[in-house]
């Protein structure tokens, strides 16, 4: 208990320690969208130049996109990447801000989240007792392994929950975010002009020369 309200770098440590856990997941599964755009590109190949099509293949589709979905819950919560309403939160002191965070995690996002591993458990159980097979096509795939992901992503979930949680503990009592592990960030448009030493002048140059051959053709 005294750890959990403890503010000092092995805290800290611990919180980072589990965003790296959660970002690994996130990353690991983010293969699954090269492998579904292989997968399309080559059912939509064997469908119409091929006139092969695979009854399965929608199904796999679906539980990879799924999978892909529901395992990068807990990373994108890491990265405080899920949406939100910031035409107003943003403008709140961080204290303000964790108070508002920490009312909505007790009240929705603990319950939800339990809710969504619990019942995910009894959904797997179930499915893996009878091993299910998709039944939305023929020769559907077996669908046991996808519905054993749902409790993971929520046992996932929910720790990564709990971290956020001890963050806006941290934050009431500090006044300040506690700092999160460092990630793939959106492109800084005017650092990136600097970097490959162009200016704004230089752009509308290239502009107005891409508009003079347009109109010379």
């Amino acid at each position: 208990m005294a750890l959990f309200f403890s503010t000092g770098p092995d805290m800290q440590q611990l919180l980072l320690t589990i965003d790296k856990i959660s970002t690994f997941v996130g990353q690991a599964f983010s293969w699954l969208i090269v492998a579904l755009t292989f997968l399309i590109s080559w059912e939509v190949f064997s469908r119409y130049a091929l006139d092969k099509p695979h009854a399965w293949a929608f199904d796999v589709m679906i539980i990879m996109y799924g999978s892909l979905f529901m395992m990068a819950g807990a990373y994108t919560l890491s990265k405080a990447g899920h949406v939100r309403g910031d035409v107003l939160y943003g403008f709140f002191e961080p204290r303000t801000q964790a108070t508002i965070d920490l009312t909505l995690y007790i009240l929705f996002f603990i319950p939800g989240v339990f809710a969504l591993t619990w019942a995910g458990y009894d959904f797997a159980a179930e499915s893996l007792a009878m091993r299910e097979t998709s039944t939305i096509t023929a020769e559907g795939p077996p669908i046991y392994p996808f519905k054993m992901i749902i409790p993971l992503a929520g046992l996932f979930l929910l720790v990564q929950g709990i971290v956020e949680i001890i963050r806006c503990v941290i934050c009431i009592k500090q006044g300040h975010w506690p700092s999160r592990q460092a990630d793939v960030e959106e492109v800084d448009v005017d650092k990136l002009k600097e970097m490959v030493h162009v200016g704004d002048d230089d752009i509308a140059k290239l502009d107005q020369f891409v508009a003079q051959q347009g109109g010379t053709k």
